[in-house]
């Protein structure tokens, strides 16, 4: 996967279709599927991010979306601002050759699609696997999700070039309002992953093993039902630090992603980003400006690899 190149034409004609045939761009969700997409099941499978002739210093993005209760409209929301994204990836120089994975998390302890993970892409395929997700809306109701099974997939179940060719880790966005389970419970990573049955991992422990290959950020947005909640906010920054982001427009998600990226990149300070979503007509400046005014200092610094972790 990975190969081709985003087109915002082909993109524009899918929607302008969509929109003179009342067609959803989430139609496997609004068909009333129950089930995961078989292009999104985690069982069994690792998916890869790799250099190629046509994308020779690819990079790993990889966008994954809480879809129960008050957050499943955040899919929808990035799907009709994709454009911005690429746009200012692409054609702003953020990143040379950025390929970006889509995927959803829920609840193992009661959903029907706990994990949901796309493949990365650089064409128009992204805004395909989009469509794919289904937008459960159930959640357990304990302000926790499976955030920790998602960290473990992309830890172990994730090969990417930049980082495995290059020591460069890729960028990982969990959109969200809740907390992870304390720990990552084996019985759902054999069910739901794959693999022999294996020893629970605590999720501290789990997000040291993730940052070795991925800068990590968990985004917060305004209007979901634990936004500014306490234990929500300390329990994230315990784990990740500054890069835990409070984000107070939903609208403003594809900026925010964008800007995050073009700071780890060292390709931009945030008033020159801040600058070219202005120039873009962009009216997400104030929200993006207070959500990384802390990382314009610099990303996250991750602590040298940990012995013992689990295997």
């Amino acid at each position: 996967m990975g190969s081709g190149i985003w087109s915002t034409d082909v993109y524009s004609s899918a929607a302008r279709y969509r929109a003179a045939t009342g067609a959803s761009a989430f139609a496997y969700s609004d068909s009333g599927a129950s089930t995961t997409h078989p292009d999104l099941d985690p069982f069994g499978v690792t998916r890869e991010c790799r250099d190629s002739d046509e994308h020779p210093d690819s990079l790993a993005v990889a966008v994954l979306f809480d879809v129960t209760g008050s957050m499943g409209h955040v899919p929808r929301t990035l799907q009709a601002k994709l454009p911005d994204l690429l746009g200012l990836l692409l054609r702003k120089g953020y990143a040379t050759d950025p390929q970006i994975m889509f995927g959803a998390i829920g609840d193992a302890t009661c959903d029907r699609a706990p994990l949901q993970v796309g493949q990365f892409e650089s064409d128009n395929r992204m805004d395909e696997q989009l469509g794919q997700i289904l937008l459960e809306g159930g959640g357990g109701g304990q302000m926790s999700e499976s955030y920790e099974l998602a960290m473990y997939f992309m830890a172990r179940h994730t090969s990417i070039d930049c980082y495995e060719k290059r020591g460069k880790r890729g960028y990982l966005f969990m959109i969200g309002d809740e907390l992870p389970y304390p720990r990552v419970s084996g019985k759902a990573v054999s069910k739901l992953i794959g693999g022999p049955r294996q020893r629970d991992i605590d999720v501290a422990t789990m997000v040291a093993e993730l940052t070795r290959k991925y800068d990590v950020y968990y985004i917060l947005p305004a209007g979901a039902s634990y936004a500014g909640n306490a234990k929500v906010l300390g329990t994230w920054r315990d784990l990740l630090g500054q890069n835990v982001l409070e984000l107070d427009d939903l609208d403003a998600v594809c900026e925010t992603i964008a800007l995050t990226i073009g700071l780890g990149e060292d390709a931009i300070g945030l008033d020159e980003g801040l600058d070219d979503l202005a120039g873009l007509g962009s009216r997400a400046g104030a929200s993006v400006s207070k959500a990384l005014a802390k990382l314009d200092r610099g990303t996250l610094v991750v602590s040298e690899p940990l012995d013992g972790l689990d295997a």
